[in-house]
């Protein structure tokens, strides 16, 4: 391809049917594989890329580096990418575009909040005055443009399954490092998580004790929890120190994300997601029918009686408990966390995880109660004690259930 040929830009409809040649594409980002090792000495990273003529599905670009900082770094959501010189390629019936170190470049631009027509990010690449109209009508075109994928495409966190990899479409609640070289991201998308099988061994209950939370102490602050929704599992995804440059500054606090392969795993019975070397991440707006059907299933939630019971009790839990309060609406565990007052009453459906001390002929020292509970629902973990008079009340066949965590008495189906 000559000189002049890199002022000749294919419609990515047109691209498609390009095999073998060398092309030039100005797209939107839409979605980003984190960068990960070859098999050979190169760096690795795949982004998709939409435009007018393709909006649906887009096309994989495919980059191979010799160093990982050569690798495209996408600003924020919906960013252009101006590719010269790719080579169109096709594998399991799918076409993509092949970036090669040796004669590709690219070069990345702001998305529709754009004001300058300068790259923030380019390889082997000289602006040229000619492009500014190409950046501009992709710029027009972004701001009526919404991702649509389909149906069928993701998974919510109450499907979760260990072990697996699921398509989660979530909202970024929160993002902080938990320690040096090491973040965690904290999402939502209204559902509860499933109950998770719980096998401590009892015989080592010192040393096998039940984290309240992943991250380490101090926790979160009160403060920050009540921003979150009092409904629903906020997942913790853990982010490595590899991945850190190529998504940190993607997750905004308040927006929307699809991660694309994220592993499910269970770490001291609580659930997490760990991105690979195989996730990507598609951004989504606010205006997306996924992100309006989760906002809308969360909003009914809250407005329905029973909206606050888990998941996992419907449609309805144990007859056998009977309480006092009866009338109180129920509540999650996060309701108790983020409540203003000090003092105050809850009815919540929870699991009871663990126990110390885990006998029941160590429950009274001296005829006096004193135990801690570890308590449970989608939305946290807690410990409860009960003490004393509370622990003779606990354990009377004649009286209600109830467990006080300072000063908050919980009442317990």
């Amino acid at each position: 391809m000559g000189e002049r040929d890199d002022y000749k830009f294919l419609k990515i409809k047109d691209a498609i049917s390009a095999i073998n040649q060398k092309v030039n594409l100005i797209g939107v980002v839409i979605e980003l594989g984190f960068p990960k090792t070859t098999r050979g000495t190169d760096y690795f990273c795949s982004v998709k890329i939409v435009d007018e003529s393709y909006p649906k599905p887009g096309i994989p670009v495919n980059f191979f580096m010799a160093h990982m900082e050569n690798l495209p770094s996408v600003g924020s959501p919906g960013d252009i990418i101006q590719l010269s010189r790719v080579v169109m390629k096709t594998h399991n019936d799918g076409v993509y575009a092949l970036f090669n170190k040796k004669f590709s470049s690219f070069a990345l631009y702001e998305g529709k909040n754009g004001e300058d027509f300068l790259p923030y990010q380019c390889s082997l690449f000289r602006p040229r005055d000619h492009d500014s109209k190409f950046i501009a009508g992709m710029r027009k075109w972004l701001v009526d443009f919404h991702v649509d994928e389909g149906v069928n495409t993701f998974s919510f966190l109450r499907e979760m399954r260990e072990g697996q990899h699921a398509n989660l479409v979530c909202k970024i609640l929160h993002v902080c490092e938990i320690a040096k070289n090491e973040w965690m991201a904290l999402v939502w998308d209204g559902t509860d998580s499933p109950p998770i099988s719980i096998n401590t061994n009892p015989e080592h209950k010192m040393d096998e004790q039940l984290p309240l939370q992943l991250e380490p102490s101090p926790p979160l602050s009160r403060d920050l929890l009540r921003t979150f929704p009092t409904v629903g599992t906020i997942l913790r995804v853990i982010i490595d120190k590899v991945n850190q440059k190529h998504v940190l500054h993607l997750l905004n606090t308040g927006e929307w994300v699809k991660f694309i392969s994220i592993l499910c795993e269970v770490h001291a019975g609580l659930w997490c997601g760990v991105l690979t070397p195989f996730t990507k991440l598609r951004y989504l707006s606010n205006e997306d029918h996924f992100v309006l059907a989760c906002q809308r299933s969360y909003n009914e939630r809250l407005s329905l009686k029973l909206g606050r019971i888990p998941y996992w009790c419907f449609p309805w839990c144990s007859q056998i408990t009977e309480v006092d309060y009866d009338h109180m609406p129920f509540a999650t565990l996060m309701d108790v966390l983020t409540y203003s007052e000090a003092t105050a009453r809850f009815k919540c459906i929870i699991r009871v995880v663990a126990a110390f001390p885990w006998r029941a002929e160590d429950f009274s020292h001296h005829g006096t109660y004193r135990i801690r509970l570890t308590l449970e629902d989608p939305t946290a973990r807690i410990h409860a004690f009960i003490y004393a008079e509370d622990g003779v009340q606990t354990f009377s066949y004649y009286y209600s259930t109830c467990y006080y965590l300072d000063n908050i008495g919980i009442l317990f189906m």
